[in-house]
């Protein structure tokens, strides 16, 4: 039987606003809260409720036989709980249904798994225990900002716990092979990769309105047949793109939630299931490691970084922003962490791209690459010297990693103390139950030995009155005495006969 995992995925940008040279050291607010306003309520109206709506519907319909799966932005979830808290109710209602999981990721959406690995897992564990807080999840699969990948950062994925990632089924990478197998982290064999189909996907998000398309008009039941014509022994097809491609990129009155409702009706008749990661791991075993050893993510042509960091003014800026990046993890001030999400967010660098790309990139307030570049660091430039004001740059190395390593030592201290306080409470919980059953136990057996008593009384004979035994033992008397007469009367005539005879 084949498998469909569906995954979907919310982010949401920070729009910086226009920041000028002469703001630097006056103005620390650097953002267009109007701005952020006005896309986050307009995409939640035209893609996010609506996609929702659907899915839930879809779930409805055919039971736990259709799961799906998402993942949200730290950053995202921010602003859905400023200006769309509707968005995060609906994800409620479709974690209530139990089809539903939900995967973690860096908290900006950032690009921190490329150089600081601190900073990687501290966003993750941060964006886990927002998922925890309003799903009641703890995600366990990982979703690493636009799928990026390599097997340095699959082996400090599985370093952190998780069972699965979720990657790009890139040509360059795979070659003959197929995407439609789990394969596993050569560096760490446990981690479990589930790789995007790309062209599924993409007909979907990307081409699924281009009516020049040549596979225009896609209907459900010829989508579902190509994924069943798909060899016996390829059972998971991995169906992956960003959940505002319902409704932004492809207009609802393209019916495009029409296509998704039909699909697990045309995947019923084919006898192809749905899963989420979670499930599509505990149940496909690896079929071999995938070697990348060069970073991949599901942008653009090239599959690579190049959106990120492909010119020297990408490079620039995000050199300078990671340079502070154990200086802030020191700082730790609410305001300074803040900032440092939102400016790590892949956005801002992406705004930055000089190369061509079959996806428009949409710049918003920015003119052009060099406008980009030049708004991001002047905002840079203030958040430089604000943490710079907290631990000046005159702080050496030996003492910055001083104190570095007293926090990673207060860290694992404090984690080590919270899992043991987790087991204590465990522990005491265990002991607690057992109280109840126990005393549960004593109440019925109770209960049950005053119900036989009581039967036990109510079956035993009455005693008889005391007057009544006089009574009932004179005529057993008087009969007795009768027959002692009667006997003695019989010996005195035995008695008397001989005499008569003479």
């Amino acid at each position: 039987m084949k498998t469909i995992c569906l995954y979907f995925e919310i982010h949401q940008i920070i729009q910086l606003k226009r920041y000028r040279f002469f703001d630097i050291g006056t103005d620390h607010y650097y953002y267009d809260e109007y701005e952020n306003a006005r896309i986050i309520s307009e995409i939640a109206e035209r893609s996010y409720m609506p996609a929702l709506t659907a899915l839930l519907d879809m779930i409805k319909q055919n039971g736990k036989y259709f799961k799906v799966a998402f993942s949200l932005s730290g950053v995202g979830m921010e602003q859905l709980e400023l200006h769309a808290q509707q968005v995060i109710e609906k994800l409620q209602q479709l974690n209530d249904t139990g089809c539903v999981e939900f995967l973690a990721e860096p908290y900006s959406h950032g690009l921190a798994s490329l150089v600081n690995e601190d900073s990687f897992a501290s966003e993750v564990k941060r964006q886990c225990e927002k998922m925890k807080e309003y799903f009641g999840q703890y995600p366990k699969v990982l979703r690493n900002s636009s799928l990026i990948y390599s097997d340095d950062i699959g082996q400090q994925v599985a370093q952190m716990g998780f069972k699965g990632m979720l990657t790009e089924g890139a040509k360059h990478v795979l070659g003959w092979k197929s995407p439609h197998y789990v394969y596993n982290c050569v560096l760490a064999p446990e981690l479990k990769l589930l790789l995007r189909d790309i062209t599924l996907s993409d007909d979907i998000s990307l081409r699924f309105n281009n009516k020049e398309w040549e596979g225009f008009p896609l209907f459900a039941d010829n989508y579902v047949d190509r994924i069943a014509a798909f060899p016996e022994e390829e059972k998971v097809i991995n169906i992956f793109m960003e959940l505002s491609a319902l409704g932004i990129a492809q207009p609802l009155s393209s019916n495009i939630l029409e296509f998704l409702k039909a699909i697990p009706t045309c995947a019923k008749t084919k006898g192809i299931d749905f899963a989420t990661p979670s499930e599509v791991c505990e149940r496909y075993d690896s079929v071999g490691g995938l070697d990348v050893p060069d970073t991949l993510s599901w942008t653009d042509e090239e599959r690579d970084v190049s959106s990120w960091l492909g010119n020297p003014m990408q490079r620039e800026a995000f050199n300078k922003l990671y340079s502070i990046a154990d200086r802030v993890r020191i700082a730790d001030d609410p305001r300074i962490n803040q900032d440092w999400d939102y400016l790590q967010a892949s956005n801002n660098f992406r705004f930055m791209t000089t190369k061509p790309s079959s996806v428009g990139v949409d710049r918003g307030i920015y003119s052009s690459p060099f406008d980009a570049f030049t708004n991001y660091m002047n905002v840079l430039g203030d958040f430089l010297s604000r943490v710079n004001s907290l631990y000046p740059d005159e702080i050496d190395n030996d003492e910055l990693n001083s104190l570095l390593t007293t926090i990673k030592n207060q860290d694992e201290e404090l984690e080590m103390k919270s899992k043991e306080i987790e087991r204590l409470q465990t522990k005491i919980e265990k002991i607690e139950a057992a109280e109840t059953k126990l005393r549960e136990k004593v109440e019925k057996m109770t209960e049950k030995s005053v119900k036989a008593k009581a039967a036990e009384k109510k079956q035993a004979p009455k005693p008889k009155k005391a007057e009544e035994a006089p009574a009932a033992a004179k005529p057993a008397a008087k009969a007795k005495t009768a027959k002692s007469d009667t006997a003695k009367k019989a010996a005195k005539k035995a008695k008397d006969a001989p005499k008569a005879a003479e």
